[in-house]
């Protein structure tokens, strides 16, 4: 089943928005509107077992990570909207089956129909769409599952699927402590470097640091340095999110034990490793490390990010070394720092030069308390949709008319999520 008309609640929300971006930000309620409305008609798919299959857009595939951005602004209307919370709870359902059938992949197929990646070499099946091992992959759905019971209390989510899943969970994060151990490995034919790992598969080598290993940013684009700072930070808040949902929901103590371990662990390698020197001398947070001594001072524009850091739950937007890490990263320091004659902001590997991302640039507006600052992003991703009233996935800060991604529901969803920030409606963490 899909959406054939925006539910009552969701048409009222919008119409709630509308009235308080009034005439002097109508533009934003324009754009707002349309994202909106367009990721629950165009990539939501309701399965009659009760799961829910989400595009990411223009791909025919679901993303772990994708998949759980999109829906996270309807958490605020789920509250008082059931059918609405048994959508999200369906796709919680489905990312958790999808889990159970391989922790490594990110991507994954509506029907076990063979599509995707399938002449990656690595170990497909007709499930999965690509199997390039992220962090983040594994923490989006944890996320999803915990905000949906804390926003509305629903609790059908925590099903065999979603114990045996984490379970899963821990056991990669575990095993990729050290990598060196693990059966992972993945390469792909193609002359684009960020798409496949070196090392016959296994990526550059690392030490064991207590950090987990990613092969993959949620750029989907290759790491450098194994050790992927943000996307271990996401881990340490998702295993808070296992304690406590083990503890208070589920009773599993071998599990909550299992999660503080990792948690502990993690940090700690955080603590030790995961931090590099800037150019004026400052302690700020690296993007990616080895275990080595090698580090790197960048940003990427996908989630998540140095940047995202306190809206994942990570620490505060008044921290002093996670201010210095952003001021930082808001610099030319950053190699995937932009700035241009329409726009300024963080690009990625993933797309050409001077191509700044909307979801970094709503990610910038989230974490800061600056009303103003919100306000002139805002005003420039509605001056930079080429006309379209949608976010895309990224664009040249000199002409906003050459973008990548005609149709990406994530972008469209982030805009929407820091319009509701900006008019401080947020989901409950």
């Amino acid at each position: 089943m899909v959406y054939k008309q925006i539910p009552n609640s969701v048409a009222t929300f919008m119409e709630t928005i509308t009235e308080k971006c009034g005439e002097e930000h109508a533009d934003w309620a324009k754009n707002f509107n349309a994202a909106f409305a367009n990721t629950l008609l165009t990539t939501v798919k309701r399965h009659e077992d009760g799961t829910t299959f989400l595009l990411t857009g223009d791909i025919p595939a679901m993303w772990l990570r994708d998949s759980t951005a999109q829906v996270r602004p309807y958490l605020v209307i789920a509250k008082e909207d059931e059918d609405l919370a048994a959508m999200i709870s369906g796709l919680v359902k489905k990312q958790f089956f999808y889990i159970n059938i391989d922790p490594y992949a990110n991507a994954f197929n509506e029907t076990a129909n063979g599509a995707g990646h399938q002449d990656d070499h690595t170990e497909m099946n007709d499930w999965i769409w690509e199997r390039k091992y992220e962090i983040d992959s594994l923490c989006y759905p944890v996320q999803l599952a915990y905000l949906l019971y804390k926003n509305t209390g629903r609790t059908d989510q925590f099903n065999d699927d979603f114990v045996s899943g984490i379970k899963n969970i821990l056991t990669v994060f575990q095993t990729e402590q050290d990598h060196e151990t693990s059966p992972y490995l993945f390469a792909r034919d193609t002359w684009r470097k960020e798409d496949t790992l070196t090392h016959d598969g296994k990526g550059t080598p690392v030490k064991p640091t207590g950090m987990t290993w990613s092969g993959f940013r949620p750029s989907d684009d290759a790491c450098k340095y194994g050790y992927l700072v943000p996307s271990n930070m996401f881990a340490v808040v998702i295993l808070g999110y296992i304690q406590e949902i083990f503890s208070h929901v589920l009773t599993d103590d071998a599990i909550v034990s299992q999660a503080k371990t990792l948690q502990a662990e993690i940090q700690t390698g955080i603590d030790h490793y995961g931090s590099t020197t800037n150019q004026a001398g400052e302690t700020i947070y690296a993007y990616e490390v080895d275990g080595f001594g090698h580090a790197s001072i960048m940003d990427d524009s996908n989630v998540p990010n140095l940047i995202a850091g306190p809206y994942l739950g990570y620490g505060t937007i008044d921290d002093p070394m996670y201010v210095a890490t952003r001021k930082t990263l808001l610099s030319l320091e950053n190699p995937y720092f932009y700035e241009g004659k329409y726009a300024k902001g963080v690009g990625s590997s993933h797309t050409p030069e001077n191509y700044v991302w909307p979801i970094a640039m709503a990610m910038e507006g989230m974490t800061t308390a600056d009303k103003s600052e919100k306000k002139r992003i805002l005003d420039q991703l509605v001056a930079t949709d080429a006309g379209t009233n949608l976010m895309h996935e990224g664009f040249d800060v000199d002409d906003p008319n050459q973008y990548t991604r005609e149709w990406f529901s994530w972008a469209n969803m982030m805009f929407c999520e820091l319009v509701m920030d900006y008019f401080d409606i947020r989901v409950e963490k």
